[in-house]
């Protein structure tokens, strides 16, 4: 977004990053970093889908707030939409009995808390398969 009315040109950058328009025009869609061109942070990623901000707060008011997604629209987006997204939705990306239970624990209610609390928010615990891997205590 820093760069990219300035590449694309005005008239093109109006349908990018549009991910209202394209989970309306899919049904789905999936969340995931840029990474090496952006921090590998769920919750950067969950932030800026939301709040349309770079950590921040660039830009004021949020790029193309229109196309922001709601938090359970970011959630699903970062992990059973990515999961379907994978060809791997009867594998991952929910807790269900027969799945892999690959999941953190944090120490903030992302669903509710100030949109800029996530930032903050730790990972208290991390399992994969249902396996504690990490302990924050």
């Amino acid at each position: 977004m820093y760069w990219a009315a300035e590449r694309l040109g005005n008239k093109r950058v109006a349908h990018a990053y549009i991910y209202r328009e394209l989970l309306d025009a899919a049904g789905v869609i999936a969340l995931g970093t840029d990474f090496p061109v952006e921090d590998i942070s769920p919750f950067k990623t969950f932030f800026a889908a939301v709040a349309r901000q770079d950590s921040k707060g660039f830009p004021a008011g949020g790029f193309q707030k229109e196309n922001a997604l709601t938090r359970e629209q970011a959630l699903k987006g970062m992990t059973i939409w990515a999961a379907y997204a994978n060809f791997e939705e009867k594998e991952k990306g929910s807790l269900e009995t027969g799945k892999l239970a690959d999941f953190i624990i944090v120490d903030t209610d992302l669903m509710h808390c100030n949109i800029h609390s996530v930032l903050k928010a730790g990972v208290l615990a991390t399992y994969i398969g249902g396996e504690k891997v990490f302990d924050a205590q």
